[in-house]
């Protein structure tokens, strides 16, 4: 079962850097795989989201619900969909060089078929999808040094 855990030190703020991950509705714009998002419902704790992936032949919808703790901490509950299980977890912590990041994801498909092929792929993906984000946060607030990176993995 593909499980990956990193942290890293990024130069921006806690703020910042929650409400990238919590517009899910914006993720096929800058997400590797995310093919499309349709936020179902959302209040200030919570949200509801249908998102669809797909890498090469695979095309997969699921359904989250996303639990929101401004600004320090995004849980993602796997409601439906091809997985097993789904556990995904955010925590923004104050940092006086910007934001200590962690990220958790861990998770298993129903199909061994699509187990098997995202096995391939699943820590390059992770990383991948992790400096996406990055990117986004450079995109949207503008050129930061990243002041280091620690990984756990």
């Amino acid at each position: 079962m593909p499980t990956h855990a990193e942290q890293r030190l990024i130069a921006y703020s806690p703020e910042q850097l929650f409400d990238l991950v919590a517009d899910v509705g914006a993720y096929p714009q800058f997400l590797p795989w995310c093919v499309k998002a349709n936020v179902k419902s959302r209040t200030e704790q919570e949200l509801i989201a249908d998102l669809t992936v797909g890498f090469g032949p695979f095309r997969e919808t699921f359904t989250s619900r996303v639990a929101l703790d401004r600004p320090s901490r995004i849980r993602v509950r796997y409601e439906k969909g091809p997985f097993r299980y789904l556990n995904n977890v955010w925590t923004f912590t104050p940092d006086p060089r910007g934001c200590l990041v962690d990220f958790f994801v861990d998770f298993e498909f129903r199909s061994r078929l699509l187990q098997n092929a995202i096995g391939v792929v699943f820590n390059e993906g992770v990383r991948l999808m992790v400096s996406a984000f990055i990117k986004r946060a450079r995109d949207t607030y503008g050129v930061s040094s990243e002041p280091g990176a620690i990984r756990r993995d």
